[in-house]
């Protein structure tokens, strides 16, 4: 047509699929609200979900000051539901109605042609929704209201009633005896109405914790929406090459396909591996070999592959152990597969198989009944973990199969740390499975065992009693800091502060929780070298040595950069746990540049007394005893003084918790009050718990405590 316009391409854009979440995301459709109220502005009291039946509850909290708020309807709702009389059983212990309950249904059951978008710096990343619910008012209390006007009206029908003394009249009692229930009736029974109500009744329900959308761990789990590899070969879902877009396009004939030889289904030839694509070629070989060094999978992948698309796809499905790549557990034991030995599920063989991986990290021996003894996994199953990666020496246990690659260490030293991280993590894992003693992990800078030679028990006694004589005059100079530091220090009002003895055998004290105290966090490539020393070096040490290596300003530029991240984040949390605060840390050096000067090495004590240093206190929560919290959980620190308005409300909740290990609501209201001097509103409460608490089965927590 003459009057029809050219319609050129304005923009091409980068389609990626990410699949970090596609198990696992949700989308939620909330009722509408006001275009400037986001339900992240409404505070969630609990959240709860049945994950056979994917169905979620929330309660969220009502704003009862704002003017559209009928409270005499509030009020009068709240007395139909309760009762005169509130008790701890009551829905609204305010007598107010002042929150109100979300209940999920299922949109469709098909969800595949759905996903969540985000577009970032040019690029639209795409991850599947597996599942859309959306979330409605729930009346239920309006059948509790009915239930209580029954009552009522029962209650006040017997009174009305003439008293009668005469004895009731005999009944006859007819008593009958069920059948046998036969097969076609127990089927019909099983798929029955009532039944299925029933079942999914008997669920239990499973608390969750709700993060906002500027909390941190939720900005963690938004990175998971973004491809992982988006800037390599490795997204091949939507990248196809020439050959293989041709193939969908015209497949080949059943006929053709009858001719070509049949193979045996676990045999896969090279020409047909290099068909795939990377990251399916490295997840067969590695499945196949058990563990390879990097050099010999470079050359099975032929000289045309680039070596840094490798090492990213090598990371998802294997782990770092003394220099080579061992494939990972999930992997060889896929979810719902179990032993063909002893039945035993994946999870728990993959925990044990981490533990065997986890002790070649520390050594290049093993014992198979010590691994037994630890995993609780029938021989066999622990035989096959060890036959995957060692070989049986007589009289001497499991070596590991292959030699130390020293040259693979000295040559990728980020992927070296990014895995002693991981191992970090996982060895913190099978800490509190197995409740194994805390070790001190290798010195090495991939946290993998070198090359170990025979020492004998002399040397060992003239090493110990050297480094001994050379760590005394450091130890003494440490005491005598805590000294001066205890002195200086104001006590805080409501939270017990440990006195350390000061006598000689107090002296003596001292020396050994230095040495048990300053174990390093494990963040640093090279750890630590002496166990009463922060990073090898005395605490107070001159400010003329230098730091771990660095010269002295560097070591104020570490202590600097240390104490802005602690700053940042307490900013944010307010309240955090050493183990959280550590977590944090971790994501933090994650996201750095490789080479960074806080890879040289941060101990638990520098990271406790930065938290201290940057005006927050330690909160001693007095857990229960049968609590199943680590040491570094049972350490809370929270944020004293922040420079806003809430700073006298927060620390007056710090007290209580000082005290008390979970609090109600109420009481903590009561607390704020009686020491402000002032009648809080709801908004100001709901603040101040907002930031340091978290709420679980109707009690309050303060946050990174509460233990499911």
């Amino acid at each position: 047509m003459a009057n029809e316009e050219d319609d050129p391409v304005v923009q091409e854009i980068d389609v990626y699929l990410a699949k970090s979440l596609a198990e696992k995301l949700y989308l939620f459709q909330y009722p509408v609200r006001p275009a400037s109220m986001t339900y992240d502005d409404i505070p969630h009291l609990s959240a709860k979900i049945k994950p056979k039946q994917q169905k979620v509850e929330l309660e969220m909290a009502i704003d009862t000051l704002n003017p559209n708020y009928c409270r005499s309807k509030g009020e009068q709702i709240a007395l139909n539901v309760d009762g005169a009389c509130a008790d701890e059983t009551s829905t609204y212990s305010s007598k107010l109605m002042d929150k109100q309950t979300f209940c999920s249904s299922q949109t469709t059951s098909n969800t595949s042609r759905y996903a969540a978008a985000l577009y970032r710096q040019g690029e639209l990343h795409l991850t599947p929704l597996h599942g859309i619910l959306q979330l409605r008012p729930s009346f239920s209390y309006l059948d509790k209201a009915d239930a209580k006007h029954r009552e009522r009206e029962a209650a006040n029908e017997a009174g009305d009633s003439s008293q009668d003394e005469a004895e009731e009249d005999v009944k006859q009692i007819t008593v009958r005896f069920s059948r046998p229930e036969s097969e076609q009736a127990r089927q019909r029974r099983v798929q029955s109405y009532e039944f299925l109500q029933k079942k999914h009744a008997e669920e239990p329900w499973v608390h969750l914790h709700y993060h906002g959308l500027r909390d941190s761990r939720s900005e963690h789990e938004r990175q998971y929406l973004l491809c992982q590899g988006s800037s390599g070969v490795e997204n091949t879902e939507l990248v196809k090459s020439p050959s293989e877009y041709l193939m969908m396009l015209m497949p080949p004939s059943q006929e053709e396909e009858k001719d070509k030889p049949v193979a045996p289904s676990n045999v896969l030839s090279m020409a047909q591996l290099r068909t795939l694509p990377l990251a399916d070629q490295i997840k067969i070989l590695m499945k196949n070999v058990k563990v390879m060094p990097f050099a010999n999978l470079m050359s099975l992948l032929g000289p045309s592959v680039d070596s840094v698309a490798v090492l990213r796809g090598i990371q998802k499905v294997a782990m770092l152990v003394q220099g080579n790549w061992v494939v990972k557990s999930d992997i060889l034991y896929p979810k719902d597969s179990s032993s063909p030995h002893s039945g035993v599920p994946a999870e728990v063989l993959c925990r044990g198989r981490d533990f065997v991986m986890w002790k070649f990290t520390q050594s290049r021996w093993v014992v198979r009944k010590e691994v037994a003894a630890v995993t609780k996994l029938c021989t066999e199953d622990v035989k096959d973990f060890l036959e995957h990666m060692a070989i049986v020496r007589i009289n001497k246990g499991w070596e590991f199969i292959l030699p130390y690659d020293g040259e693979f260490i000295k040559k990728h030293p980020d992927v070296v740390q990014r895995q002693h991280m991981l191992w970090t993590g996982i060895q913190a894992k099978l800490e509190k499975v197995y409740n194994l003693v805390k070790e001190a992990m290798p010195k090495k800078p991939d946290g993998q065992s070198g090359p170990v030679g025979l020492v004998s028990g002399d040397q060992r006694v003239q090493v110990a009693k050297r480094q001994a004589q050379q760590n005394h005059a450091l130890l003494e100079r440490e005491l005598q800091r805590r000294k001066e530091q205890l002195q200086a220090s104001a006590v805080l009002p409501g939270v017990r502060i440990k006195e350390e003895p000061m006598s000689e055998e107090g002296e003596d004290e001292e020396e050994r929780e230095a040495e048990d105290e300053e174990e390093p966090m494990d963040t640093s490539p090279g750890g630590g070298l002496h166990g009463g020393l922060a990073n090898g070096l005395p605490a107070g040490r001159a400010a003329g040595d230098s730091f771990n290596g660095h010269p002295p300003g560097s070591a104020s530029t570490v202590a600097r950069e240390l104490r802005a991240f602690v700053q940042a984040t307490f900013q944010k949390q307010f309240v955090l746990t050493l183990s959280e605060l550590k977590r944090l840390f971790n994501l933090h050096l994650a996201s750095l540049p490789p080479g960074h000067m806080l890879f040289s090495g941060i101990s638990d004590r520098m990271l406790q007394d930065t938290v201290l240093a940057a005006g927050c206190k330690q909160i001693l929560v007095p857990f229960p005893p049968q609590t199943a919290a680590s040491p570094d959980e049972q350490k809370v620190f929270a944020l004293w003084e922040s420079g806003d308005i809430s700073d006298q409300h927060r620390q007056v909740l710090l007290e209580i918790f000082s005290k008390n290990y979970r609090v109600r609501r109420n009481m903590i209201q009561a607390r704020l009050t009686q020491e402000c001097g002032e009648d809080l509103s709801k908004q100001e409460v709901d603040k101040v718990l907002k930031d340091c608490c978290v709420s679980y089965g109707g009690m309050w927590y303060l946050k990174g405590t509460v233990q499911s």
